[in-house]
């Protein structure tokens, strides 16, 4: 399976104020995200993190990515240290990808586009950085945690939204 995600900003209390996130302190919010990554994701599972992964006060990256199941790939967002991009654990690192799941062209990015490659052809434009405060166009997702109930999200769930969570 292929999953997709973004904004977790392990270690970084902001997201506890801006964003509202529903714990008292990092370390429950930390734990939280740890916790519904890996009851989605398996060990041979891909995960796409459309960036702001952690603070760069987060300590040790590599240790992060060892607790997260699946094989991770980086696409680079405005809140990534050199400390998260130069990490080890990930398969891949860039600002930007395009990759085919199941017959559709994904468009990945940290920021929403208002237009995207092969967009008149049907393609998909996923992406975070908005933490889901953004109206988006059609065929445009927004993986993010905070609209994506705080995990992980494959591509069947977001084109087929009442078919509900894997559990």
């Amino acid at each position: 399976m292929i999953y997709f995600t973004s904004d977790t900003h392990f270690a970084d209390p902001r997201v506890l104020r801006i964003d509202r996130r529903p714990f008292p302190d990092m370390a429950f919010h930390d734990v939280a995200l740890i916790d519904n990554w890996n009851e989605i994701v398996g060990t041979g599972d891909d995960v796409w993190h459309l960036g702001d992964f952690m603070s760069s006060r987060g300590g040790d990256c590599d240790q992060l990515l060892s607790m997260l199941n699946g094989r991770k790939h980086l696409v680079i967002g405005n809140n990534d240290p050199d400390a998260t991009t130069k990490a080890s654990g990930w398969e891949s690192v860039q600002h930007y990808s395009e990759i085919t799941l199941d017959d559709h062209l994904l468009i990945l990015c940290h920021y929403p586009f208002r237009t995207w490659n092969k967009m008149s052809k049907k393609s998909i434009n996923l992406h975070g950085h908005s933490h889901g405060k953004l109206r988006p166009l059609p065929r445009q997702y927004d993986v993010g945690v905070d609209a994506q109930g705080l995990r992980p999200v494959s591509l069947e769930i977001l084109l087929n939204p009442a078919g509900g969570a894997k559990a």
